[in-house]
C-alpha cells in the first residue's frame, strides 16, 4: 500500500490556469492525494479510461471564465476508445451511445436539428458547454468502478466553482444522481434545467418533450449572451 504523506505531491493536472485558480488548494487535500495514488495503481494494473491525457478535456475546451452551461454527467463509458474527458461524448468514429442517441432525438423535436453522425461534442464545449461527469475515471468494461474513490469530493468542489461565477450559468441536471448536486447551486443567480435521465432506462418518463436546449438558449439570451449553435461539428 503506498503511503501517500510520505511521496512527492502529485504534479498539478493540465488545466487552464483559470480553472487551476478557481479550484484553489484542491489538489493539496488528503482526498486529491489519496485519489491520485489509487489512480496509479489502477493505471499500473488495470486498463482505466479515458487515457490519462484526456481525463480533464472538459476543462482543457471550456475554461472557467467560458463556462455557461454545466451539462452534468456521471460515469465515462467503459467502453474501448468511448471515453475522452466529456460527458456523454464519445471520440469520433465510436459509435453513438444510447444516451446520446436520446439526446439527438430531443435536439430534432426541440430545434429542428438532425442528429449527427458523430457522437464527438467538442464543438458544444468549445462554445462554453462544460460536459461533467462526476466521476471522471473508470475500469475498462466495469461501469461506476471508480465511483467512491474521491471524484465526488472534486466535482461537487468544481460544480461550487462555477456556482460561484459571477455570472449566470445554466446548470443541467439530468436524472435523480445528478439533481441532487442542486444542494451547491444558488438557485436564485442560475438557472436550473432538469428532467428524466436521457438514458433508455427512462428516457419516456420524461426526457423527451423537456426541451432542454431551447430553455438553455432561452436563459443564456435572457443573460444577453449568444445562444449555443448545437449542431454538432466536426472538432
Amino acid at each position: 500500500m503506498i503511503d501517500i504523506f510520505d511521496t512527492e505531491p502529485f504534479p498539478l493536472p493540465a488545466l487552464p490556469p483559470t480553472w487551476l485558480a478557481a479550484l484553489g488548494d484542491e489538489f493539496h487535500k488528503p482526498y486529491w492525494l489519496e485519489l491520485q495514488a489509487f489512480l496509479a495503481i489502477e493505471r499500473d494494473n488495470l486498463t482505466v479510461f479515458p487515457p490519462e491525457e484526456e481525463v480533464f478535456t472538459a476543462f482543457q475546451l471550456t475554461p472557467y471564465e467560458s463556462v455557461r452551461v454545466l451539462i452534468l454527467g456521471q460515469d465515462p463509458y467503459p467502453g474501448e476508445g468511448q471515453a475522452h474527458g466529456l460527458s456523454f461524448s464519445v471520440k469520433p468514429g465510436i459509435k453513438t451511445p444510447a444516451s446520446l442517441r436520446n439526446m439527438y432525438q430531443e435536439l430534432k423535436d426541440d430545434l429542428g436539428i438532425e442528429p449527427a453522425k458523430t457522437g464527438h461534442l467538442a464543438s458544444w464545449a468549445k462554445q462554453g458547454v462544460f460536459m461533467l461527469n462526476t466521476v471522471l475515471t473508470v475500469r475498462a468494461g466495469e461501469a461506476n468502478s471508480h465511483k467512491g474513490k474521491g471524484w465526488e469530493t472534486f466535482t461537487d468542489a468544481v460544480i461550487r466553482a462555477v456556482n460561484a461565477k459571477p455570472e449566470p450559468v445554466v446548470f443541467v441536471l439530468w436524472g435523480g444522481y445528478a439533481q441532487k448536486k442542486l444542494k451547491l447551486i444558488d438557485v436564485s443567480r442560475h438557472t436550473i434545467v432538469q428532467s428524466a435521465h436521457p438514458s433508455p432506462l427512462s428516457a419516456h418518463t420524461g426526457f423527451f418533450g423537456s426541451k432542454p436546449f431551447s430553455k438553455i438558449n432561452v436563459a443564456i439570451a435572457a443573460s444577453g449572451m449568444k445562444a449555443i449553435d448545437w449542431n454538432v461539428r466536426n472538432a
